[in-house]
């Protein structure tokens, strides 16, 4: 029975143990498709995943193109197919991955376009800083310190992208009032310094003649100024876009005079999360939101510097400390696992513990009812069968010779048992006294009880000496040792061990 019950049990405690190892399903999982991997867009992905960890359920995945359209479209899809609950995309290019995400949103995914423009109009929500105003204001700023009058060389972002286009045509309009301006080149990059680099170096020009480099990210404007250094130019004023806080960011480079001014280009990873998680949940939310940013110069950049270290000083704690929080809640849910190992454990071991009680119990009452009501091991005729009433039979009935032969051997057993129970408490007792009065030698009484019992008179006298202790003590007028002794038995101790063997129990579990 209790191999039965484990045999039920077993599935049922496998599937609690893994249903409480399994991890949580996510409430929301959030795609984020980023056009390129650089460390401003490092940064934002880190906002983000140090705002979700201020939301209970939220899973981020992310995948980053390398300035590839086609990469990003399979991205897009593939996000789209992984089970996301929105979509969060940085177009590469301004109509290329234009299909990808009108098909999230045709499937009821909610897009957020952020930083670049697309054509389509199936999205949700854009987000952005005005990247035409960073090229005035870049522009507005390069006409004051050039008085009007200088060489300048533009080095371009991605061809295509709506921040590089918006930002060149801002920086023009600004200084199309400066006649004394002059833009000598255009050179095409696409973000990247490499990109920056080659297109500077194999300009044909003077290097020379140039005034001021604007590059429409830091990376860029940092890149065109290595290669005046390598060809041992005239350095010129240098300005770029981005203005990242933290270690070799563009605040830095303008504090250490690498730059001249840049432009924070803000990534708010934690404002685009939450605008995710509001548009998620349901709640109110602009379809479109400008992010404000402003221009770094030696006058402020030493102060921004301390603000952002600061705060990248900050955010590090606060890291350190959600680790923490991390480690500690795998803790806890490892010791609830172990918790509820342990109970699950102890409830088994009380139930075999209850069913080995009541399986003692029952076969300690099965013992009893058979050993109260039968001092023997075998079948016995009936009180009423005596030497009498079976030659009165044979001499009224008829009978075959297996009725004369059974009849013998229920005769046979009915002296036999008399016999026995006369000396029962005579620990001298032997076979041979046994034989002799019952008038049979040795070997005839061995072999007539071993034909009719299947056991030896040995075996027979032990058993029914052993039977009658059980009845002694089930009464319990009397202790272990003078039962020991009532029933023939010369120790105690010997009696205790026989009938552990006989009956599977102590004397001392009925008595």
């Amino acid at each position: 029975m209790m191999k039965r019950l484990l045999f039920y049990l077993l599935p049922l405690i496998i599937a609690v143990l893994l249903s409480s190892c399994v991890k949580e399903h996510p409430k929301y999982i959030i795609g984020v498709a980023q056009c390129s991997e650089d460390i401003w867009r490092n940064w934002q992905n880190s906002e983000m995943e140090m705002e979700a960890n201020f939301h209970e359920g939220v899973e981020l995945r992310f995948a980053a193109a390398n300035d590839n359209s086609q990469r990003q479209i399979h991205q897009i899809d593939s996000l789209v197919d992984s089970g996301i609950n929105l979509l969060i995309v940085a177009p590469n290019q301004f109509s290329s991955v234009t299909p990808a995400i009108d098909r999230a949103f045709d499937k009821g995914i909610p897009v957020i376009v952020f930083e670049r423009k697309t054509d389509s109009q199936k999205y949700t929500a854009f987000v952005s800083a005005d990247n035409y105003e960073m090229g005035r204001v870049i522009g507005e700023y390069v006409a004051a310190r050039l008085h009007g009058e200088g060489r300048v060389m533009e080095v371009l972002g991605l061809k295509g992208s709506s921040p590089a286009d918006e930002r060149s045509r801002g920086f023009d309009d600004a200084i199309a009032a400066y006649p004394g301006i002059k833009v000598v080149a255009k050179l095409q990059g696409d973000w990247s310094g490499p990109s920056a680099y080659q297109a500077v170096k194999k300009w044909k020009g003077d290097l020379n003649t140039i005034d001021l480099v604007f590059g429409h990210n830091d990376r860029s404007a940092i890149a065109a100024r290595k290669v005046f250094e390598e060809r041992g130019a005239k350095l010129p004023m240098f300005c770029g876009i981005d203005g990242l806080p933290g270690k070799d960011g563009g605040i830095q480079q303008v504090r250490d005079s690498l730059l001249d001014a840049t432009y924070i280009y803000p990534t708010r990873g934690d404002q685009l999360l939450q605008l995710a998680l509001d548009i998620l949940d349901g709640k109110p939310f602009s379809k479109e939101t400008m992010l404000t940013s402003a221009l770094v110069t030696h006058e402020n950049a030493m102060v921004l510097m301390l603000e952002s270290t600061e705060v990248a000083r900050q955010a590090d704690n606060l890291g350190k400390l959600q680790e923490k929080a991390h480690s500690y809640l795998e803790q806890l849910a490892t010791q609830r696992v172990i918790t509820l190992l342990a109970l699950i454990l102890l409830a088994l071991l009380m139930l075999t513990l209850v069913l080995y009680i009541l399986y003692h119990r029952g076969k300690i009452s099965a013992q009893r009812e058979r050993v109260v009501n039968n001092l023997w091991n075998m079948d016995v005729p009936a009180m009423e069968h005596t030497e009498e009433a079976v030659s009165q039979q044979q001499v009224e009935e008829p009978h075959s010779p297996e009725e004369d032969v059974a009849a013998k051997e229920s005769l046979f057993i009915i002296r036999f048992k008399d016999v026995v129970e006369a000396r029962l408490s005579d620990s001298d007792l032997t076979v041979d006294d046994l034989a002799a009065a019952m008038n049979l030698s040795r070997v005839q009484l061995y072999r007539k009880v071993k034909a009719v019992s299947g056991s030896s008179p040995v075996e027979l006298l032990r058993s029914a000496r052993l039977n009658r202790g059980y009845q002694l003590l089930v009464k319990g007028d009397k202790n272990i040792s003078e039962v020991a002794y009532e029933v023939g038995f010369t120790a105690p101790s010997y009696f205790t061990k026989c009938f552990k063997d006989e009956f599977g129990i102590s004397p001392s579990d009925l008595a």
